[in-house]
């Protein structure tokens, strides 16, 4: 794919970008070690006030950087917004608490007593220079998530992010480099995916983290595995959306509708399969189908519009490709299925609601990444939690019930790396986010992310020390 700012929703190409040289790369590598033997020396103090400066740059910019991802990748103007101040919030909340998460650790002398120790103490330190490879969807928050917690932790940062989102990959650079972090404490690397290997096994990156896909996953994990460097992983998502009797079914179609076309549903954690009791499937159905219909498709800077377009063409198609799938194979439609006639520019889809899927189907296994919902009758609590794990991915989960046992056997028995009840999942700066199975491992934001790129370390005092 070329380096390139393609407006989605009307398919010209604005600008195009070359990508770096091997030359280059190797300088920006340099610079990367030469940082990071700075950086891991500054106290937290120093870093909080970069991380809170960067804070304040952002929140300056946000309108103008919101239109930037609007035109690279066709989120609506006011997610985008929202988006950009979201990521100044997750800043300055690791800039208070960074020191405090990382604080040393100290087993009461009796535990370690029986060791020989004096004394013992566990301390967070900074691996090193830490490669991100990023995805477009939400391509200020997911690259911010990361680079909040490493550079508070004394990492530092080498950014390649997805090729059709150049310009807000650039933006990133000059954001913290424009707060003062030292030259070389976040740089963007625009280059293709054929790169990322070369640069994962050079000895001076030590370890990577990537958002994205299950098949780019699999790459980054091998070759990381194959140098010996740590990884975390947030791939796919295909997240069950819950209803049970006890519901309150109006303000769980509503939430619905949101959690399914946020960002234009592209969204690893935005809810696809919706799984409603049989006593209250077609009351479910018919508020959602009409709420999702009542949705505005269109231009992405238009401040009343719900669903712009998808970032891509090919991301259109493949849509496309698992909802005719599943018509051909017996799935009702209950709204959409189609190409906005009405749109003759852009890669726009109507928000869309299947019934009567079956395991036969695509989509009954593969990930939506787009406006598609597709609704599931259960029979009871059994039957709601297999058809929820029925899925080779387990990244997040919601369920609505105002029942206490339901509560307690779904937070037992969903298999995800959360749980939401009553509510829309979403990313907080203080709570773990990560899935299990093939959504990845590790986990990113609160204390778990920050510690997620550090070096463990044991520091044992003799009686001599």
């Amino acid at each position: 794919m070329p380096i390139a700012t393609v407006n989605p929703a009307t398919g010209e190409t604005i600008r195009t970008y070359e990508a770096l040289g091997p030359g280059e790369i190797q300088r920006r590598l340099a610079l990367a070690e030469t940082a990071f033997a700075h950086h891991r020396t500054t106290d937290f103090g120093v870093r909080s006030r970069l991380l809170n400066r960067a804070a304040d740059r952002l929140e300056q910019d946000r309108d103008a950087i919101a239109r930037t991802m609007t035109t690279e990748m066709g989120k609506p103007i006011t997610a985008a917004r929202a988006e950009a101040s979201k990521c100044a919030k997750a800043m300055r909340w690791y800039a208070e608490h960074a020191e405090e998460l990382l604080a040393d650790e100290h087993p009461a002398d009796a535990d370690v007593k029986d060791s020989g120790a004096l004394s013992a103490s566990v301390r967070y330190r900074p691996l090193g220079v830490v490669l991100a490879v990023m995805p477009w969807n939400f391509p200020l928050w997911q690259v911010v998530r990361f680079a909040a917690p490493a550079l508070m932790a004394g990492n530092v940062g080498l950014l390649k992010h997805a090729s059709n989102v150049p310009q807000t990959a650039l933006y990133l650079e000059e954001l913290f480099r424009s707060a003062s972090f030292p030259e070389g404490c976040f740089q963007t690397l625009l280059v293709g995916s054929g790169e990322v290997e070369g640069i994962l096994r050079d000895r001076r990156v030590a370890a990577a983290t990537l958002t994205g896909s299950e098949p780019a996953g699999r790459s980054v994990a091998a070759i990381a595995g194959d140098e010996v460097k740590k990884t975390v992983l947030e791939l796919g998502g295909s997240d069950p959306f819950v209803v049970m009797p006890s519901a309150d079914l109006d303000r769980a179609a509503g939430t619905a509708v949101t959690a399914r076309v946020q960002n234009n549903g592209q969204s690893c954690i935005a809810a696809k399969r919706f799984i409603v009791h049989a006593a209250v499937y077609d009351a479910f159905c018919e508020r959602f189908t009409a709420g999702m219909r009542e949705l505005t498709v269109g231009d992405p800077m238009d401040e009343s519009t719900d669903v712009g377009p998808l970032a891509t063409e090919q991301g259109r198609t493949d849509v496309e490709e698992l909802v005719d799938d599943a018509v051909r194979r017996g799935a009702g439609v209950r709204c959409g299925g189609r190409r906005p006639p009405q749109l003759d520019r852009g890669w726009y889809y109507e928000p869309t609601v299947l019934t009567e899927v079956t395991p036969a189907m695509r989509i009954h296994h593969e990930e939506a990444f787009g406006p598609v919902a597709t609704v599931y009758k259960a029979a009871d609590v059994d039957d709601a939690v297999s058809i929820a794990n029925d899925s080779p991915f387990g990244l997040s989960s919601n369920v609505w019930t105002r029942d206490p046992g339901e509560v307690r056997r779904f937070s037992r028995d969903i298999e995800a790396g959360g749980v939401f009840f009553n509510g829309m999942t979403a990313s907080h700066p203080a709570l773990p986010f990560g899935g299990v199975r093939r959504s990845g491992y590790g986990r990113e934001l609160s204390g778990h992310g920050i510690r997620e790129f550090c070096n463990v370390t044991t520091l044992w005092h003799g009686p001599e020390s």
